[in-house]
Order: C-alpha cells, then sequence, then structure tokens
C-alpha cells in the first residue's frame, strides 16, 4: 500500500516538492472511489488501495500542517497521518455510505497526536486534563481570537484563553511559551521556482467533527483507555493508587495527604509517584511501538 508514495526531503524546501507533487494525483468521484474501496476490501487489491491512498495525500498534508506549532519535523509529521491514511484505507467500509475522507480524518488526527504524544512527554506538556486539553487547543484558540504574532500574549488575551479552556492564567502562559516555536500560517509558501503558492493557512482543514467521526472516536477512545490499562496493570497497588493520585486526577491529591494514607513520608510517595509514572510512560511507548509497527506492516504487506 505504501508502494511507490511521495517522500519529503529536509527543509521548506523538501516540503514544498513534496506538496507540489501529491497535487499531481487526482481526486477520485464518488463512484471511482466507491469501486476502488469494493476492490480492496473484497480482494486487497494494491493497485486499488494505492490509488485510494495517493488521492487523499493532500487531506494529510492539510491535517498535518495543524500540527506545525509542536516542534516537529514536518515531514514526520506528515509520515505518521499518511500511516493513519494507510489504516483508514485497510478499515473502510464503503457500504456505510459516506466518503473516505470523511472517515479517513480522524485516523490521520489519531496517527498524528500518538506521535505528538509520543515526541512531548507528559511532563513537558502537563499532566491534568485540563493541561493537555491547552497542548492541543491552544493555537485553535489564539487562531479564533486573532493572537497569530509570535511572542507572549496580552493580559486580555491570556484571560481570555484561560476562560475559555477552563486552566489558569499561568497555564496558558507556560504552554504558549513552551509552544512559541509556532510558525506564521500567513507564511507564503513558494514553489520550486520562486512564485508564491498561497499561505500555509490554506492547506488547514475545518475541525468541525462529522456524525461518523464521533462515532469512530468513541471506539478509538476505548482502544486508548484499554492501552493505558493495559500499562497500569504493570504497578502495584500502591503505586497504582498514588499515580492515579497524582497524574490522572483533575485535581491531584496532596503528598501530604498520601503520606498520610500510607503512613510513610513525602519524599517516598514522591519518589513512588516518579516511579510509577516511568513504569506507565515505558509501557504505553511500547504499546504504541508495537501498534505503529503493526500500522506499518499491515501497510506493506497490501503491497
Amino acid at each position: 500500500m505504501a508502494q511507490n508514495l511521495p517522500s519529503i526531503l529536509g527543509g521548506d524546501g523538501g516540503l514544498t516538492r513534496y506538496l507540489e507533487e501529491i497535487r499531481r494525483f487526482p481526486m477520485l468521484e464518488p463512484q471511482e472511489e466507491y469501486m476502488l474501496a469494493k476492490r480492496y476490501l473484497e480482494h486487497a487489491d494494491p493497485k486499488a488501495a494505492h490509488k485510494l491512498v495517493t488521492s487523499h495525500l493532500r487531506l494529510v498534508a492539510k491535517i498535518a500542517m495543524g500540527y506545525r506549532g509542536y516542534g516537529l519535523p514536518i515531514g514526520e509529521v506528515i509520515s505518521e497521518g499518511n500511516v493513519g491514511l494507510m489504516q483508514a484505507v485497510k478499515r473502510f467500509e464503503p457500504e456505510r455510505g459516506f466518503r473516505l475522507a470523511t472517515y479517513a480524518m480522524w485516523w490521520i488526527k489519531a496517527s498524528i497526536q500518538e506521535y505528538v504524544l509520543r515526541s512531548w512527554s507528559l511532563v513537558k506538556m502537563g499532566t491534568t486534563a485540563n493541561q493537555k486539553r491547552l497542548f492541543f487547543n491552544l493555537r485553535k484558540v489564539k487562531s479564533k481570537i486573532q493572537a497569530l504574532d509570535d511572542g507572549d500574549l496580552n493580559p486580555e488575551q491570556v484571560k481570555e484563553i484561560a476562560t475559555r479552556l477552563s486552566v489558569s492564567e499561568d497555564e496558558v502562559i507556560s504552554m504558549n511559551r513552551r509552544l512559541s516555536g509556532d510558525a506564521s500560517l500567513n507564511a507564503p509558501i513558494r514553489s520550486s521556482d520562486g512564485e508564491a503558492g498561497g499561505d500555509w493557512q490554506d492547506w488547514l482543514v475545518d475541525d468541525h467533527d462529522s456524525a461518523e467521526e464521533m462515532l469512530i472516536e468513541q471506539d478509538e477512545l476505548e482502544n486508548r483507555r484499554e492501552m493505558l490499562s493495559g500499562a497500569m496493570s504493570s504497578l502495584n497497588e500502591r503505586e497504582r493508587r498514588i499515580f492515579q493520585a497524582r497524574r490522572l486526577a483533575d485535581d491531584p491529591i496532596t503528598l501530604e495527604d498520601l503520606s498520610t494514607e500510607f503512613g510513610i513520608s513525602r519524599e517516598r510517595v514522591r519518589q513512588i509517584e516518579v516511579r510509577a509514572f516511568e513504569k506507565v510512560q515505558d509501557a504505553v511507548k511500547a504499546a504504541a511501538a508495537k501498534q505503529q509497527k503493526a500500522l506499518i506492516s499491515t501497510g506493506s504487506d497490501a503491497r
């Protein structure tokens, strides 16, 4: 399935060439897409899969551009999105009546977000649910309130973002500085001959979820919960209690309260918390790597 896909060389020049190359693949008409999907579903036809994938590479690029602000190589972000696209093609059922792009969008986002989560440790991006929401939504909210300049936000912008995302103003300031490497969405794309090819923001897509996406997301959310549950199985009872209380709770329990509960010092609680976090992090990384390897293997087997 991944055979003869365009590759991205380093730098913005390589990205520009890649964008030019994937534009050459034609978009599919609904009936053609349906027949190709049926052929792959029923006969595992690699040519059909390849055509379905290449016709949606522009969709991956559009979605990937929304993750440029996390300080990760855009080529790797797009590659991870392409893996998600291949998984979507493998699982797509055309008889359900919706287009492949609708179904693939969530798989692409999920694959990219898994890559972001693996690349940014939980320590860097925050440990509470609110902080994770801030991590993935700060750039979107900044765009909505017209706060697109690099550098620190003004006090009014900080206050509005904090209110919208239900986090503290200090958390907004801290996260914005961590993600301060954002490239401007208004930066022009230049073709290989130097001509302007539009702005980066022209590649962004509507983030509104369709009904199909919401159903798919529910299934994947359950899968992620199972992954975390599996990772936590490596912890003993005390480690699990401390990890949940300190790392998973929206309102973490203090070291003092936990030291009283277990009859140990606060420093000992902290040590157990760190050890438990490392165990879970290692287990999740191993599970994610295994899952990615399986996805890539599946795509290679379909060639």
